[in-house]
């Protein structure tokens, strides 16, 4: 490109000399500056080209493919700039191990999760043998009611885990549903959690609205913010309150026992769930103890009450 414009220059400062000593016309010295710098500005057109189809081909990869298609090295002409083929090869690689990193979270995540499923399924059907066993006694019921409860979180996980692990929207059932009816058909297992705990939930429905998606996917956002703030919580109330477009989850926590962890898998599971969905999830405090957990519904449609 310094050659092109170099040479363009030494040419128009001849053509000028050459008006200026009346060598040549004027018009004709016009004209070959025209010339010039179309010719130029071909000459630079075709340098530019490769950077501008790499450009092209890099704003138009998907992370889920294995590289940049028709910039393998192999396939990178000779005649291209040597700072190009550098470029693109190095992004070829790139994009190939962002490719292969993704593909074996995927799979990890998806075999992981369907290998969990079976061991629940024989521990839930044991423990509700167990609970239906009257010779247990009292010590014996309340562990069997921390097995089932800790089976229930198990079990939201794997799903959350599915969930992500999906290449796309594939598989999930998508329906017209209001979200005041899912919240309300999870409360019993949420309690089932608190069983034992100095924790009081309040679910507040100050609106109605209705979502279509795949319900099963909003049940397990909301539980992981209301179990993440079930676990911060050292007693008190844990409120879930209903608004026009949006759901909040509230708690507040005791500095006496420490700091609260803001960052748990909870919510980093919730975060993800809600970035893959496009339902915006915004984490607050306030006084330094009150935590809110809030996520926001673009497409909500209101229910009346």
């Amino acid at each position: 490109m310094a050659i092109i414009f170099g040479l363009q220059l030494l040419a128009i400062v001849i053509a000028c000399l050459m008006g200026f000593y009346d060598v040549a016309p004027m018009g004709a010295v016009l004209a070959l500056i025209v010339i010039i710098s179309v010719l130029s500005w071909l000459a630079a057109r075709r340098e530019w080209g490769p950077i501008s189809r790499l450009a092209q081909a890099v704003s138009a990869w998907d992370e889920q493919s294995t590289g940049l298609d028709g910039w393998r090295p192999d396939q990178i002409s000779r005649r291209t700039d040597a700072d190009v083929a550098t470029l693109a090869s190095s992004l070829y690689e790139f994009a190939n191990r962002i490719a292969g990193y993704n593909q074996r979270e995927r799979n990890f995540t998806r075999d992981a999760s369907h290998e969990l499923r079976s061991p629940l399924t024989v521990i839930k059907m044991s423990a509700d043998m167990l609970a239906d066993d009257s010779s247990l006694g009292e010590f014996g019921q309340r562990s069997v009611q921390r097995i089932k409860r800790s089976t229930r979180e198990m079990e939201a996980l794997v799903e959350a885990l599915l969930i992500l692990a999906r290449e796309s929207d594939n598989g999930l059932t998508e329906e017209d549903f209001v979200v005041n009816d899912v919240i309300r058909h999870e409360l019993p297992d949420v309690l089932e959690m608190l069983e034992g705990r100095p924790i009081t939930l309040e679910l507040d429905e100050p609106a109605r609205f209705a979502l279509h998606g795949s319900p099963r996917v909003f049940a397990v956002l909301c539980w992981q913010l209301i179990r993440n703030a079930c676990q911060q919580a050292e007693g008190g109330t844990v409120a879930i309150t209903v608004m026009p477009g949006m759901v909040t989850v509230t708690h507040r926590y005791d500095d006496s026992h420490g700091r609260a962890n803001r960052h748990g898998f909870e919510l980093a599971i919730a975060q993800r769930i809600s970035e893959r969905f496009q339902w915006p999830l915004e984490l607050q405090t306030h006084d330094g103890r009150r935590h809110i957990a809030r996520i926001r519904f673009p497409e909500s449609t209101p229910v009346p009450a």
